[in-house]
Protein backbone atom coordinates (compact mmCIF):
# COMPACT_ATOMS: atom_id res chain seq x y z
CA UNK A 1 0.00 0.00 0.00
CA UNK A 2 2.84 2.39 0.88
CA UNK A 3 4.55 1.58 -2.42
CA UNK A 4 1.33 2.40 -4.30
CA UNK A 5 0.98 5.74 -2.49
CA UNK A 6 4.61 6.52 -3.22
CA UNK A 7 4.13 5.80 -6.93
CA UNK A 8 0.97 7.93 -7.10
CA UNK A 9 2.66 10.80 -5.28
CA UNK A 10 5.69 10.58 -7.59
CA UNK A 11 3.47 10.61 -10.67
CA UNK A 12 1.56 13.63 -9.33
CA UNK A 13 4.78 15.54 -8.67
CA UNK A 14 6.13 14.75 -12.15
CA UNK A 15 2.90 15.93 -13.84
CA UNK A 16 2.85 19.10 -11.72
CA UNK A 17 6.47 19.84 -12.58
CA UNK A 18 5.82 19.38 -16.28
CA UNK A 19 2.76 21.61 -16.12
CA UNK A 20 4.72 24.24 -14.26
CA UNK A 21 7.52 24.04 -16.76
CA UNK A 22 5.06 24.46 -19.62
CA UNK A 23 3.47 27.47 -17.95
CA UNK A 24 6.87 29.02 -17.39
CA UNK A 25 7.82 28.45 -21.02
CA UNK A 26 4.70 30.25 -22.19
CA UNK A 27 5.59 33.24 -20.05
CA UNK A 28 9.16 33.47 -21.34
CA UNK A 29 9.41 36.40 -23.78
CA UNK A 30 10.18 35.66 -27.41
CA UNK A 31 13.92 36.28 -27.77
CA UNK A 32 13.84 37.92 -31.21
CA UNK A 33 11.15 39.71 -33.19
CA UNK A 34 11.49 39.76 -36.98
CA UNK A 35 9.48 42.59 -38.49
CA UNK A 36 9.07 43.25 -42.22
CA UNK A 37 8.66 46.54 -44.09
CA UNK A 38 8.41 47.87 -47.64
CA UNK A 39 9.76 51.31 -48.67
CA UNK A 40 8.02 54.02 -46.70
CA UNK A 41 7.84 55.66 -43.27
CA UNK A 42 6.79 52.62 -41.28
CA UNK A 43 10.23 51.32 -40.40
CA UNK A 44 11.23 54.77 -39.11
CA UNK A 45 8.04 55.04 -37.07
CA UNK A 46 8.79 51.65 -35.56
CA UNK A 47 12.43 52.37 -34.78
CA UNK A 48 11.80 55.74 -33.15
CA UNK A 49 8.72 54.91 -31.08
CA UNK A 50 8.08 51.18 -30.78
CA UNK A 51 11.54 49.59 -30.70
CA UNK A 52 12.60 51.34 -27.46
CA UNK A 53 9.54 49.93 -25.67
CA UNK A 54 10.18 46.40 -26.96
CA UNK A 55 13.86 46.52 -26.11
CA UNK A 56 12.97 47.50 -22.55
CA UNK A 57 11.09 44.20 -22.37
CA UNK A 58 14.12 42.22 -23.52
CA UNK A 59 13.37 41.70 -27.21
CA UNK A 60 16.04 41.67 -29.88
CA UNK A 61 14.75 43.18 -33.11
CA UNK A 62 15.56 42.20 -36.68
CA UNK A 63 14.28 44.34 -39.54
CA UNK A 64 13.62 42.74 -42.93
CA UNK A 65 12.89 44.95 -45.93
CA UNK A 66 10.90 43.80 -48.98
CA UNK A 67 10.27 45.31 -52.40
CA UNK A 68 6.56 44.47 -52.46
CA UNK A 69 3.72 43.87 -50.05
CA UNK A 70 3.09 40.43 -51.52
CA UNK A 71 6.59 39.33 -50.52
CA UNK A 72 6.14 40.76 -47.02
CA UNK A 73 2.81 38.99 -46.52
CA UNK A 74 4.16 35.70 -47.84
CA UNK A 75 7.03 35.92 -45.36
CA UNK A 76 4.62 36.34 -42.43
CA UNK A 77 2.46 33.47 -43.60
CA UNK A 78 5.49 31.15 -43.96
CA UNK A 79 6.83 32.16 -40.56
CA UNK A 80 9.98 33.73 -42.01
CA UNK A 81 9.11 36.93 -40.13
CA UNK A 82 6.74 37.52 -37.23
CA UNK A 83 4.93 40.64 -38.41
CA UNK A 84 4.91 43.24 -41.15
CA UNK A 85 3.92 46.90 -41.29
CA UNK A 86 2.94 48.11 -44.76
CA UNK A 87 -0.73 47.57 -45.67
CA UNK A 88 -4.29 48.59 -44.89
CA UNK A 89 -7.07 46.22 -43.89
CA UNK A 90 -8.74 46.18 -47.32
CA UNK A 91 -5.50 45.09 -49.00
CA UNK A 92 -4.89 42.54 -46.25
CA UNK A 93 -8.36 41.04 -46.65
CA UNK A 94 -7.90 40.94 -50.41
CA UNK A 95 -4.58 39.12 -50.00
CA UNK A 96 -6.15 36.59 -47.63
CA UNK A 97 -9.03 35.98 -50.02
CA UNK A 98 -6.78 35.40 -53.01
CA UNK A 99 -4.01 33.47 -51.29
CA UNK A 100 -6.18 31.53 -48.80
CA UNK A 101 -4.13 32.83 -45.87
CA UNK A 102 -5.02 33.93 -42.36
CA UNK A 103 -3.22 37.18 -41.61
CA UNK A 104 -4.84 39.77 -39.33
CA UNK A 105 -4.15 43.34 -38.30
CA UNK A 106 -3.47 43.93 -34.60
CA UNK A 107 -3.01 47.72 -34.43
CA UNK A 108 -3.31 50.70 -36.78
CA UNK A 109 -0.26 52.89 -37.53
CA UNK A 110 0.15 56.48 -38.80
CA UNK A 111 -0.34 56.40 -42.58
CA UNK A 112 0.24 58.98 -45.33
CA UNK A 113 -2.71 59.16 -47.76
CA UNK A 114 -2.56 58.45 -51.48
CA UNK A 115 -2.30 61.61 -53.55
CA UNK A 116 -2.43 62.84 -57.13
CA UNK A 117 0.87 64.47 -58.18
CA UNK A 118 2.39 66.03 -61.28
CA UNK A 119 5.77 67.31 -62.46
CA UNK A 120 4.37 68.71 -65.70
CA UNK A 121 1.57 70.88 -64.38
CA UNK A 122 1.73 73.62 -61.73
CA UNK A 123 -0.21 73.03 -58.55
CA UNK A 124 -3.67 74.53 -58.81
CA UNK A 125 -4.11 74.19 -62.57
CA UNK A 126 -7.06 72.20 -63.86
CA UNK A 127 -6.69 68.68 -65.18
CA UNK A 128 -7.32 68.98 -68.91
CA UNK A 129 -9.22 66.53 -71.14
CA UNK A 130 -7.05 63.71 -72.44
CA UNK A 131 -4.57 63.90 -69.56
CA UNK A 132 -2.70 60.69 -68.77
CA UNK A 133 -2.95 59.47 -65.16
CA UNK A 134 -0.85 56.63 -63.77
CA UNK A 135 -2.69 54.51 -61.19
CA UNK A 136 -1.81 51.38 -59.17
CA UNK A 137 -2.53 48.16 -61.02
CA UNK A 138 -3.64 46.11 -58.01
CA UNK A 139 -7.44 46.25 -57.66
CA UNK A 140 -7.63 47.55 -54.09
CA UNK A 141 -5.34 50.53 -54.61
CA UNK A 142 -6.67 51.13 -58.12
CA UNK A 143 -10.05 51.72 -56.50
CA UNK A 144 -8.53 54.33 -54.18
CA UNK A 145 -6.98 56.15 -57.15
CA UNK A 146 -10.24 56.08 -59.08
CA UNK A 147 -12.02 57.53 -56.07
CA UNK A 148 -9.62 60.50 -56.13
CA UNK A 149 -10.46 61.11 -59.80
CA UNK A 150 -14.15 60.67 -59.04
CA UNK A 151 -14.03 63.16 -56.18
CA UNK A 152 -12.42 65.67 -58.56
CA UNK A 153 -15.41 65.25 -60.87
CA UNK A 154 -13.33 63.71 -63.67
CA UNK A 155 -14.94 60.28 -63.88
CA UNK A 156 -17.80 58.20 -62.56
CA UNK A 157 -17.27 54.62 -61.39
CA UNK A 158 -19.53 51.75 -60.45
CA UNK A 159 -19.55 50.23 -56.98
CA UNK A 160 -17.44 47.07 -56.96
CA UNK A 161 -15.75 44.82 -54.45
CA UNK A 162 -12.18 46.05 -53.96
CA UNK A 163 -10.76 42.73 -55.16
CA UNK A 164 -12.65 42.98 -58.46
CA UNK A 165 -11.95 46.58 -59.50
CA UNK A 166 -10.53 47.24 -62.99
CA UNK A 167 -10.39 50.21 -65.34
CA UNK A 168 -13.65 48.87 -66.82
CA UNK A 169 -15.42 50.10 -63.69
CA UNK A 170 -15.07 53.63 -65.05
CA UNK A 171 -18.55 54.16 -66.50
CA UNK A 172 -18.26 57.85 -67.41
CA UNK A 173 -15.13 59.67 -68.53
CA UNK A 174 -16.29 62.83 -70.32
CA UNK A 175 -12.80 64.33 -70.50
CA UNK A 176 -11.23 61.23 -71.97
CA UNK A 177 -8.75 60.82 -69.09
CA UNK A 178 -6.23 58.14 -70.07
CA UNK A 179 -5.78 55.76 -67.14
CA UNK A 180 -2.41 54.00 -67.09
CA UNK A 181 -2.19 51.09 -64.61
CA UNK A 182 1.25 50.11 -63.32
CA UNK A 183 2.96 48.59 -60.30
CA UNK A 184 2.40 50.96 -57.37
CA UNK A 185 6.09 51.25 -56.54
CA UNK A 186 6.79 52.45 -60.12
CA UNK A 187 4.48 55.47 -59.87
CA UNK A 188 7.11 57.93 -58.53
CA UNK A 189 9.36 57.18 -61.53
CA UNK A 190 6.49 57.16 -64.02
CA UNK A 191 5.51 60.69 -63.02
CA UNK A 192 8.03 62.00 -65.59
CA UNK A 193 6.17 60.26 -68.41
CA UNK A 194 2.53 61.03 -67.54
CA UNK A 195 0.56 64.15 -66.73
CA UNK A 196 -0.40 62.93 -63.26
CA UNK A 197 0.27 59.94 -61.03
CA UNK A 198 -1.78 58.61 -58.15
CA UNK A 199 0.98 57.68 -55.69
CA UNK A 200 0.54 55.83 -52.43
CA UNK A 201 1.69 57.95 -49.52
CA UNK A 202 4.55 55.71 -48.44
CA UNK A 203 6.10 55.83 -51.92
CA UNK A 204 5.45 59.55 -52.37
CA UNK A 205 7.14 60.93 -49.29
CA UNK A 206 10.42 59.10 -49.94
CA UNK A 207 10.61 59.83 -53.66
CA UNK A 208 10.20 63.60 -53.78
CA UNK A 209 6.51 64.61 -53.76
CA UNK A 210 5.26 66.11 -50.52
CA UNK A 211 1.74 65.61 -49.22
CA UNK A 212 1.29 69.38 -49.28
CA UNK A 213 2.12 69.42 -53.03
CA UNK A 214 -0.59 66.98 -54.06
CA UNK A 215 -3.28 68.14 -56.46
CA UNK A 216 -5.62 66.07 -54.32
CA UNK A 217 -5.36 63.66 -51.40
CA UNK A 218 -7.67 60.75 -50.82
CA UNK A 219 -10.30 61.03 -48.12
CA UNK A 220 -8.76 58.31 -46.00
CA UNK A 221 -11.06 56.25 -43.77
CA UNK A 222 -10.11 53.75 -41.06
CA UNK A 223 -10.05 50.63 -43.29
CA UNK A 224 -7.33 52.32 -45.36
CA UNK A 225 -5.09 53.21 -42.41
CA UNK A 226 -2.24 50.70 -42.32
CA UNK A 227 -1.89 47.96 -39.74
CA UNK A 228 0.66 45.65 -38.18
CA UNK A 229 -0.13 42.22 -39.62
CA UNK A 230 0.55 38.82 -38.04
CA UNK A 231 -0.75 35.28 -38.45
CA UNK A 232 -4.12 34.86 -36.79
CA UNK A 233 -2.80 32.25 -34.34
CA UNK A 234 -0.23 34.78 -33.10
CA UNK A 235 -2.58 37.72 -32.61
CA UNK A 236 -3.06 37.10 -28.89
CA UNK A 237 0.53 36.09 -28.17
CA UNK A 238 2.50 38.08 -25.62
CA UNK A 239 4.94 39.39 -28.21
CA UNK A 240 2.14 40.59 -30.49
CA UNK A 241 0.45 42.38 -27.60
CA UNK A 242 3.78 43.93 -26.67
CA UNK A 243 4.01 45.35 -30.21
CA UNK A 244 0.52 46.82 -29.77
CA UNK A 245 1.55 48.31 -26.43
CA UNK A 246 4.62 49.82 -28.07
CA UNK A 247 2.51 51.69 -30.61
CA UNK A 248 0.13 52.89 -27.91
CA UNK A 249 2.94 54.00 -25.61
CA UNK A 250 3.74 57.57 -24.66
CA UNK A 251 7.14 57.09 -26.31
CA UNK A 252 5.50 56.49 -29.69
CA UNK A 253 2.94 59.26 -29.24
CA UNK A 254 5.62 61.82 -28.40
CA UNK A 255 7.84 60.74 -31.30
CA UNK A 256 5.06 61.07 -33.89
CA UNK A 257 3.24 64.18 -32.66
CA UNK A 258 6.44 66.17 -32.13
CA UNK A 259 7.80 65.57 -35.66
CA UNK A 260 6.47 67.79 -38.46
CA UNK A 261 7.36 65.03 -40.93
CA UNK A 262 4.10 63.34 -39.96
CA UNK A 263 1.91 66.35 -40.71
CA UNK A 264 -0.85 65.25 -43.06
CA UNK A 265 -0.69 61.59 -42.02
CA UNK A 266 -3.92 59.83 -41.11
CA UNK A 267 -3.57 59.03 -37.42
CA UNK A 268 -5.08 56.10 -35.48
CA UNK A 269 -7.59 56.97 -32.77
CA UNK A 270 -5.08 56.28 -30.00
CA UNK A 271 -2.99 59.25 -31.20
CA UNK A 272 -5.86 61.73 -31.34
Amino acid sequence: MKIMRYLLLSAFLIVSALAGAGSHAQETPKAELRVGFVPGPYIDEFKVGVAPELQKKGYRLRYVEFSTGLEANNAVFKGEIDANVMQHTIFLNSYNERQKTDLVGIVHVPTPPMGLYSKKHPLGTSIKPGATVAVPNDPVNLQRALWILRDLGLIEIRDSKPVDVTELDVIKNPGGIKIVPLEAAQAPRAIDDVDFAAIQGNFAIYSGPKLTNAFALEKMTTPYINVVAVKRDNADSQWAQDIVAGYKSQTFKTAILSDRFYDGFALPDYLK
